[in-house]
């Protein structure tokens, strides 16, 4: 047995609601006979953001976990298999099914798919309780992925170092910044993109934690106060490799661990800014991670700021767009 195809049209159209880098949407699609195929789509490549292609594994990473939810809310287990096809880079996974009886927590997770925003803005001064912090940690590591809270003050130093210094070199960059005018900054009628309405306006750095800087934003902090007591969490992903298979891997730990947060009731956002810059990767593999792991993604998780207003859906490309029907 097999879904039939509004199935798996639905939960293609939940896969595609994952958090991608610049919301550029990097994926292909092609369903066979009796599987699904995730492909990389190089034509969205982001080549001075993401120079070595680990953003655009990870958001298509983060693309097959959604697709995993969504059909286990429909009544199917996904049987991936990672990297098919050794003469295929791009092929990244072939996905198969067998029946699967949902359960409440299959039903919950794939309930947080249309609610997960990337909340760029400042969070409120409440601390994420342990109990918390202990589940986000555990859904990583439920993917083969290594989530560590950046909890001393050693550690946090040297990320929020991390962060700063791969912005100073990015901004630096021509081609950088005209890449970011490119993909940010969108209005109504865009199908990708970071969109004006989901950026901050005005100040872009909260507690310690500086955000990467778009194009201007629409979007206004509800509480100045806030910007200085931001008490978000830092988390960093880490995986024992830095192959193309361990950055799929976590993208699907990315998603999850969004997606649990999400189910929460807490904000997130994505910061892999560190990550795309040789120095400040190596500076959090070494004086983060004390050099034990490859960090794949740095994930800030905490209270919206009280009295937040709901963020507005990013957009996203028709399906039609990205699925091709090989049977």
């Amino acid at each position: 047995m097999q879904p039939d195809e509004k199935t798996l049209r639905a939960a293609l159209s939940l896969a595609c609601r994952a958090p991608s880098v610049h919301n550029s949407q990097p994926w292909r699609w092609k369903l066979g006979e009796r599987s699904v195929h995730l492909y990389a789509d190089q034509t969205r490549s982001m080549l001075a953001t993401d120079p070595y292609g680990a953003d655009l594994i990870i958001s298509c990473g983060a693309a097959l976990h959604h697709l995993r939810v969504g059909l286990a809310a429909l009544g199917w287990r996904a049987i991936v298999h990672r990297l098919p096809n050794p003469a295929d880079p791009d092929h990244l996974a072939a996905v198969e099914f067998t029946r699967h009886e949902p359960t409440q927590a299959d039903i919950a997770l794939a309930a947080a798919i249309p609610r997960r925003r990337t909340d760029r803005r400042a969070y409120s001064s409440w601390a994420v309780p342990g109990e918390l912090i202990k589940q986000l940690v555990t859904r990583a590591e439920d993917e083969g992925v290594l989530a560590r809270e950046v909890g001393t003050a050693e550690a946090r130093y040297h990320l929020v170092a991390a962060i700063a210094q791969a912005a100073a070199a990015q901004e630096s960059d021509p081609e950088y910044r005209s890449e970011i005018r490119a993909w940010s900054g969108m209005h109504t009628g865009s199908v990708a993109g970071v969109p004006a309405a989901n950026i901050p306006s005005g100040e872009r750095t909260y507690g310690d934690v500086q955000v990467r800087e778009f194009s201007a934003g629409e979007l206004l902090q509800t509480d100045r106060r806030q910007l200085s007591e931001d008490a978000g969490s830092l988390f960093v992903l880490s995986t024992s490799s830095d192959d193309t298979l361990s950055r799929l891997r976590a993208g699907e730990a990315t998603s999850a661990v969004l997606l649990e947060a999400t189910s929460a009731g807490l904000a997130t956002c994505p910061l892999s800014q560190p990550l795309e810059v040789l120095s400040t990767k190596d500076l959090v593999r070494d004086h983060v991670l004390g050099g034990t792991s490859c960090p794949q993604m740095v994930l800030r998780i905490g209270w919206a700021g009280f009295n937040a207003d709901p963020l507005p859906p990013t957009p996203r490309r028709p399906l039609i767009d990205v699925l091709e029907e090989l049977r």
